[in-house]
């Protein structure tokens, strides 16, 4: 397997996972784009990452990007001083699966976070 580079495309909503040459200088030319996962950024009532889904391209499952992608927008949002509000699946179980890494939301922040999807129904 070829080394995993993670890029936060915070203006898409994206944290993508590459493989092979050009993911880690930012513009991802050269690398394969093997894993994915969809978020906002939800600002009220506190700032939290919200991850809504988790995609990794079928040539790759089984390689832990999916995992990867996960403890990376746990680190970032430890980095930037904000929660992670789950409301995909994926990142919800691994969150159970890896409690030292991955506090639980709180519950307000969860609440508005479906609010704020079911507001904003083709964003997703």
């Amino acid at each position: 397997m070829s080394e995993i580079t993670i890029r936060d495309d915070r203006e898409a909503g994206r944290l993508e996972a590459y493989s092979g040459d050009g993911g880690s200088d930012g513009d991802g030319a050269g690398a394969e784009v093997t894993g994915r996962i969809e978020y906002f950024v939800l600002e009220s009532p506190g700032r939290a990452l919200v991850p809504v889904h988790t995609v990794v391209e079928p040539a790759h499952e089984g390689k832990g990007i999916a995992g990867s992608l996960a403890r990376e927008l746990y680190a970032l949002s430890a980095r930037e001083g904000m929660q992670v509000a789950p409301l995909c699946s994926y990142v919800v179980k691994w969150a159970e699966r890896h409690p030292d890494e991955a506090p639980v939301a709180d519950p307000a922040l969860l609440s508005a976070a479906k609010d704020w999807l079911a507001a904003h129904p083709g964003r997703f």
